[in-house]
Parts: structure tokens; C-alpha cells; sequence
């Protein structure tokens, strides 16, 4: 396999890590771009870390670093304004956010999340640490599931309730996730995309952020089949079989962006 066709494998979840870095698809994926761009006029760049992935991420986060100061709005690349940027970010601040989610939701090791970050092993550590106190000082949500697997919704459950939130309603179809809601409205969703009547879990967020002024995180066995940039894409996306740890880091990392998910084609 190539080294072009090794980065192609990454992309999709890098450009995963910069919606979560920045809260929104634009932003994101205009990041992710200016970061390929990069690597085609200094090719070099590659051999100069231990992986093509590290590198991949090692550029990503040189670019970001460059452009992205830890302001309400900022010029991103491609003249494109990343606006919009909620207060709550600043409870976490940007070096521990980025060790955060390198280690705890793109599986990186502290070791190759310093190299990414040009910093230490320990340094990784001591960042994630204080992530970690900065995201225990948050308020409690409620949430709503709508996932029609019986073992995983319980599982989901029990990661939403020992990070001190409270559970509104489990769905298992479009229908029942319209209906909880006119019991309950939630301040986070989590939804999977296939739904136990065959209904779409993306039709049934989109008919509630019609009303609702929420973060989603979607699940999913294929997320590259919804991380192609033909279409609007889920900000916030966890990936079939997941961790407990990776779905804590989504939950707190969505949480930061408190603002309308943007509508997601079916």
C-alpha cells in the first residue's frame, strides 16, 4: 500500500478529531484540508515522524496551532471564520483538550499523542489529568437514547450515569424518540442510525433539532460511510464497537459545544 492510500485510511477520523477539536463539520473539515494541503507541498513531512498516522495528526496540529488562537472567532483557513465558539470551551483549554482527545478518543498512546503534540510522555499525561478535573466541573444533563439494541442502550446508560447525567428516555425507533421528547427534552442525544423498525435514527434527529437546541452524537458500525464530505455530517460520532472511555471523552467533548447540530441527511 502507497503512503497516499495509508493517509486515506486516517482522513475519515482525523476529520473526526477536528470536528471535535472544533465543535463543528466547516471548521473541521476546512482544517483537515489546509492540513492535506500541507503535506502535498512538504511531502518530507512524513518521514519525518514514526507513522504516517502520527504525522498526519502531527500536521493537523501544527496547522491548528497556527491559525486557531483560543478566541470567540477566529480566521480559519481558507478565509473560512470559525464563529460561534460558545464560553463553555473556555473551561477546558485547548492543550488538554487536543491531549484529551488524542488519547481518549483517537486511541493514540501517550507516547505517539506527545509526539503529535511535540511534548512529553509525562507531559501527555499530566494534560489528560487536568482535562479530566476541568470536564468533572461541568453541570449534569439529561440525555436521550435512542438506540434499538438492548445490551448496548444499557451499556450507554451506564456510561451516561456515572458521568453524574441523567437518563430522560430510551427509544427504539423514530417514533418512540418524537414521543420521549414531549415527555422530557433532553440536553444531549445520543442516537444510533439503524433503528429497530428500519427507521432512519439521522430522520429522527433531524425532526428534533426542528425544536430542539441540542448536541448529538451519532453511533455507528461504518462511520466512514457518513465521513465522505458529499453531504452534511454529524459534528460528533462514535464508532461501533466502542470503549467506555471513548464515549465519556464524545459525551464531555460535545457537551463544550452547546449549540444546534446541524441538520444530517438521511
Amino acid at each position: 500500500m502507497s503512503t497516499a492510500q495509508t493517509l486515506a485510511t486516517y482522513v475519515p477520523y482525523l476529520r473526526r478529531y477536528a470536528r471535535a477539536l472544533c465543535g463543528t463539520q466547516t471548521a473541521g473539515d476546512a482544517y483537515v484540508a489546509a492540513t492535506l494541503e500541507t503535506l502535498v507541498a512538504a511531502p518530507e513531512t512524513l518521514s519525518s515522524a514514526s507513522s504516517p498516522k502520527v504525522a498526519l495528526y502531527k500536521t493537523f496540529t501544527n496547522v491548528w496551532n497556527t491559525i486557531a488562537a483560543n478566541s470567540h472567532e477566529v480566521e480559519g483557513p481558507g478565509n473560512t471564520t470559525l464563529q460561534n465558539t460558545p464560553p463553555t470551551l473556555d473551561v477546558m483549554t485547548p492543550l488538554p483538550r487536543q491531549a484529551f482527545l488524542l488519547t481518549s478518543m483517537e486511541g493514540f498512546s501517550h507516547a505517539d499523542a506527545g509526539e503529535i503534540l511535540g511534548l512529553s510522555t509525562q507531559d501527555v499525561a499530566t494534560l489528560v489529568a487536568e482535562a479530566g478535573r476541568e470536564m468533572g466541573q461541568h453541570i449534569a444533563t439529561d440525555v436521550l437514547i435512542i438506540e434499538d439494541e438492548p445490551l448496548i442502550a444499557i451499556d450507554l446508560e451506564n456510561v451516561v450515569e456515572t458521568l453524574g447525567h441523567r437518563i430522560t428516555n430510551v427509544a427504539r425507533t423514530h417514533k418512540e424518540a418524537l414521543e420521549a421528547v414531549k415527555l422530557q427534552k433532553p440536553g444531549l442525544i445520543l442516537a444510533d442510525i439503524q433503528l429497530a423498525d428500519g427507521s432512519s435514527g439521522l430522520d429522527a434527529v433531524n425532526d428534533l433539532l426542528t425544536e430542539l437546541n441540542v448536541p448529538v452524537i451519532f453511533i455507528t458500525a461504518y462511520p466512514e460511510r457518513l465521513l465522505t464530505g458529499e453531504r452534511p455530517e454529524p459534528a460528533f460520532l462514535l464508532t461501533k464497537p466502542y470503549n467506555p472511555t471513548m464515549l465519556s471523552a464524545v459525551i464531555s467533548q460535545a457537551l463544550f459545544f452547546e449549540k444546534k447540530a446541524g441538520k444530517m441527511a438521511a
